[in-house]
């Protein structure tokens, strides 16, 4: 795994409040060039990490006008956080609770949101128990429903997926695997995918991820309805909010995006052309919308 532009960040560790180490990436240009802006903190997908934001991180951060400050977080059992002993605790709520403790050690009291799947449902969570936490929202490819079809296309890539031999067959499973949902990525996206998603370990390229993660989808019963998080949603009716979908998703539908904005007017629409789930969020258009939305708040 490359290192790519490694004075564009720090890399910083927090305790939890039961003592896990939980990493991130603070690209901070400096309180002379963000000012008074607020800063924004980026929550990766299920099993994904802090690597994935990098592109995007580096665009917000070195903007020539707008500068801010960027944090991406590694959840408990991704990255380089701990990985937890009790795998009871891989849940949306106790993720919500560790950004809480995080964003309190690092004295913001406030910040601009970026959920990625997983991170979007943490954010819905936030909404529920840390309102105040959010000045506006950024939810890339999730919403309050979640297509079973799409979950369960999940469950079975990370459940069935054969570790790569090197580097180079990592990009060539990434693009076989997905290429067909993903017609806009080029050859060094692809690259770029590979080096965020794994990490070599003892000369093996693996998963950066604790295994017991993608295992938790195993359980889940698909026979009854999956819950939805419409009341959570209704939460954010005042906070601004960007929806997010690739256009080949199979985890949100267009159905849902359009019940989002029935409930929240507001929310600004963007549809990533020729992504799937999730949409890289640094390829255009999506980078220059993402932009503008962090201008208006």
């Amino acid at each position: 795994m490359s290192e790519p532009d490694g004075q564009a960040f720090s890399d910083r560790i927090f305790a939890a409040e039961d003592g896990m180490h939980l990493h991130l990436r603070d690209y901070h240009p400096g309180p002379d060039a963000t000012g008074s802006r607020l800063p924004v903190i980026c929550l990766a997908g299920l099993t994904r990490n802090a690597r994935d934001f990098h592109q995007l991180a580096l665009i917000i951060s070195q903007d020539a006008r707008t500068p801010r400050r960027v944090i991406a977080l590694d959840y408990r059992g991704r990255g380089l956080s701990d990985r937890d002993d009790n795998k009871a605790n891989y849940t949306v709520l106790v993720e919500a609770q560790d950004v809480i403790h995080v964003c309190a050690g690092l004295g913001v009291d406030r910040a601009i949101f970026i959920g990625t799947s997983r991170g979007g449902l943490i954010l819905h969570m936030l909404a529920a128990i840390k309102p105040d936490l959010l000045a506006a929202v950024v939810l890339n490819d999730i919403g309050p429903v979640i297509e079973a079809k799409g979950l369960m296309q999940i469950r079975d890539d990370l459940n069935s997926a054969i570790p790569p031999r090197d580097w180079n067959d990592a990009t060539k499973m990434l693009k076989a695997r997905h290429g067909a949902d993903f017609p806009a990525l080029g050859e060094q996206d692809w690259v770029e995918m590979a080096d965020a998603i794994y990490r070599e370990t003892d000369g093996r390229i693996v998963a950066d991820v604790d295994p017991a993660i993608a295992a938790q989808l195993i359980t889940i019963d698909f026979e009854n309805p999956l819950p939805d998080l419409w009341s959570q949603f209704d939460a954010l009716a005042n906070t601004p909010m960007m929806v997010i979908r690739g256009e080949h998703s199979a985890l949100l539908s267009e159905a849902t995006v359009e019940e989002m904005a029935a409930r929240h007017p507001a929310a600004q629409l963007v549809l990533a052309r020729e992504q799937g789930h999730p949409p890289l969020l640094h390829l255009q258009p999506v980078a220059d919308e993402i932009m503008s939305f962090l201008a208006s708040v």
